[in-house]
């Protein structure tokens, strides 16, 4: 076998510059597949983990009627009295329910509205969550994303509130105790002192929640007793969408798993996971034709040779495994190559420090460090490279000496 891989080799090296190039060509095709898969599955697992560590596994909440709800926009503009607020009936009974429950952890009630958040002459729009401080820890894993752990502020002092990172940085507080006026949609206003700042990373949820008692908000809408949501954090986050059909509250409730809520972002991140080995598909097509080339090449060239070998008694399975040997050893530099550079690019991109605003934020790159990406990338590499040997080997090994001698 040694022989063969003598002249797969020998053969090999007599185009040095095009051996190069598809060398470089692979090791490409490797480096972008580990580099562009770890960002990509980086930025993903990073903001599931945080949308699962910070939103609930699955709420119940009232179910949205269209009908109502156009009755209601009507009602408003002919000045008529709104509906009813929605509120869920008998929540009491339905957490005692939903804690029995063996794969569920832990349950919290909540009161969500709208409202503003004015400091000076400044004012901010935002979702007003009305929280049970003692019962939230549990539903939740709010306090990893609270910058001073005061969450039981919330419970000690019912005039307290957390705000947003965003919020905050819109407001101007740049340190607690300052107070700002809560104005809710009844017109109803409340001077409350800021007590911690959320910062999920997440700047969707950081620029619009506030956080206070679920008394107090309770107490400036005039719903004393009424909450609109209920939030459960189950022991596996991925039962989620499977437990929520399950649950059932009647016709007149919704129950939503995290994954239906953002079944948005999950879909767009399938469409980014295509679009990103598309990409790496080409480059490696790319690669994949220059070793075609090579080995093709040389397969018309070497015509004389090959006859030579096959009457030195060379079978044509030896003439195959000659050019496939080629094919593979590019493949396996190819794939070290990729990986190294690989390895070195996101060695860098960890390095690199600057604030990454947008969906998510975040001091630098969010990357995925796994050995199995550079797996992956390895065995495309020699697939592609088979792949692109097998067609120039088989011809190689069709070839009859006798019409090559004949031929002169």
């Amino acid at each position: 076998m040694r022989h063969i891989y003598f002249i797969a080799l020998k053969l090999l090296f007599e185009r040095k510059r095009q051996t190069i190039v598809s060398f470089l060509g692979v090791s490409i095709g490797v480096s972008a597949f580990v580099v562009m898969s770890s960002l990509m599955l980086g930025f993903q697992n990073y903001f599931i983990q945080q949308v699962i560590d910070l939103e609930p596994h699955v709420r119940i909440k009232p179910r949205e009627n269209l009908q109502d709800k156009v009755k209601e926009e009507f009602s408003l503009i002919l000045g008529l009295k709104p509906k009813e607020e929605e509120k869920i009936l008998g929540w009491r009974d339905i957490l005692l329910e939903l804690e029995r429950h063996p794969e569920i952890v832990g349950v919290a009630p909540r009161l969500i509205s709208r409202g503003i958040v004015r400091y000076g002459v400044k004012e901010k729009p935002a979702n007003l969550i009305g929280i049970d401080p003692q019962r939230e820890p549990k539903a939740s894993i709010i306090e990893k994303f609270l910058k001073h752990k005061n969450l039981q502020d919330l419970e000690n002092r019912r005039d307290s509130v957390i705000l947003g990172v965003l919020i905050a940085k819109s407001l101007g507080i740049e340190e607690l105790g300052q107070k700002v006026v809560l104005i809710a949609p009844n017109g109803e206003a409340l001077t409350l002192r800021v007590v911690d700042i959320f910062d999920s990373g997440i700047t969707n949820l950081d620029d619009t929640r506030v956080y206070l008692n679920i008394n107090t908000l309770q107490s400036i809408l005039g719903r004393e007793g009424q909450v609109n949501e209920i939030v459960v954090k189950l022991k596996d986050p991925e039962r989620a969408e499977r437990l929520s059909r399950a649950l059932s509250f009647g016709k007149n409730y919704e129950v939503e798993s995290w994954q239906r809520a953002y079944r948005n972002f999950l879909s767009l991140f399938k469409i980014q996971n295509t679009i990103t080995y598309m990409i790496v598909f080409a480059i490696l097509l790319v690669s994949a034709f220059g070793i075609f080339n090579i080995i093709m090449m040389t397969v018309l060239e070497k015509k004389k040779d090959i006859a030579i070998l096959m009457a030195m008694g060379y079978s044509r399975t030896d003439i195959l495994l000659i050019f496939l040997v080629q094919g593979m050893f590019v493949g396996v530099v190819g794939a070290i190559l990729g990986s190294l550079m690989g390895y070195g690019l996101q060695e860098y991109l960890e390095s690199v420090k600057l604030d990454v605003e947008g969906l998510i934020r975040t001091p630098g790159f969010v990357l995925y460090r796994s050995f199995s990406l550079y797996i992956y990338g390895a065995l495309f590499s020699l697939l592609f490279s088979v792949l692109a040997s097998l067609y120039p080997s088989y011809r190689a090994s069709r070839l009859n000496p006798v019409d090559i001698f004949r031929s002169g």
